[in-house]
């Protein structure tokens, strides 16, 4: 019976040991994992994840396989209707995947063939040379999408980053930092919509939009007014940890305050842009 009590005394004599050396261990982890400098680093990690995925993501450009087209229509679809749905979405995709950038390219692509789709139907109705067609489908893709949005990515990236993130009250709180290629999604985001008013909606009355008169250079205006304020309304007002974000919606007051100048002056964006792009005399 002694030999039995020695036995059980020692073994919970070895699992106490046991427990405080866990005990110190943890408590030592979740020192550590308090201080800045590994706060700083997971910072980094955070700041170089989304430049190691940014050539995945141009690999996945040619693997229609690998790309969720059915989800992508659903978002162009809610950013048109339900813009809050749709960046809604960014904040499962932050919590899931830990970044806030699409890791999918099908938004681009199918952007792309829609952008070019429609330019080439402007091309049948208003432009006579193959030639300068191509030219136009060319640099309304080039131009107008990618090195336009590469353009308002870098710069509103580099702004939101420098000025406008909201300073962390604690230096253990991980630094987050918008990524460059989130900011070329907000560029998409908010081109979409421009691009159902401008490019579609536009084509089918463009033969009022472009002829003469005051009514459809009122009608013209209020399209682009329209199309121009939605563009700027979709920003960066999705990100937690960004302040003053209202800053993005300053060029819908200037807008809105050249558009009633440009009627009363007669002016028609609609005839205006054809005729600079097309061949076709209007």
């Amino acid at each position: 019976m002694s030999a039995r009590l020695a036995y059980w005394s020692s073994f919970l004599r070895f699992r106490l040991l046991i427990f405080k050396s866990n005990s110190k261990s943890n408590s030592y982890k979740n020192s550590s994992n308090m201080s800045p400098t590994v706060s700083k680093t997971r910072s980094s990690i955070s700041i170089s994840r989304p430049n190691a995925m940014f050539p995945q993501y141009l690999r996945r450009i040619v693997k229609w396989q690998q790309m969720d087209i059915e989800y992508t229509f659903w978002q162009m679809l809610h950013l048109c209707t339900a813009p809050k749905i749709a960046y809604q979405h960014t904040k499962y995709h932050k919590q899931t995947k830990n970044q806030w950038a699409r890791d999918d390219p099908a938004f681009v692509v199918i952007c792309s063939l829609l952008l070019a789709l429609a330019t080439v139907a402007y091309c049948a109705a208003y432009d006579h040379s193959a030639a300068h067609a191509v030219s136009v489908v060319i640099s309304v893709l080039l131009f107008h999408f990618l090195l336009a949005g590469i353009l308002l990515a870098t710069c509103c990236w580099f702004l939101t980053n420098a000025y406008l993130r909201e300073e962390a009250p604690n230096t253990c709180v991980v630094e987050q930092r918008v990524e460059w290629l989130y900011a070329f999604d907000v560029h998409c985001n908010s081109f979409f919509p421009m691009f159902v008013m401008l490019y579609v909606i536009h084509y089918f009355l463009s033969p009022l939009l472009v002829a003469h008169g005051f009514i459809p250079a009122l009608l013209s205006n209020l399209l682009f007014m329209v199309a121009a304020s939605y563009h700027h309304y979709l920003n960066f007002l999705v990100l937690p940890f960004l302040e003053r974000t209202t800053f993005f919606l300053y060029p819908i007051g200037i807008v809105i305050i050249l558009s009633p100048i440009l009627i009363l002056s007669g002016f028609n964006p609609s005839r205006y842009f054809m005729n600079i792009y097309f061949s076709r005399t209007l």
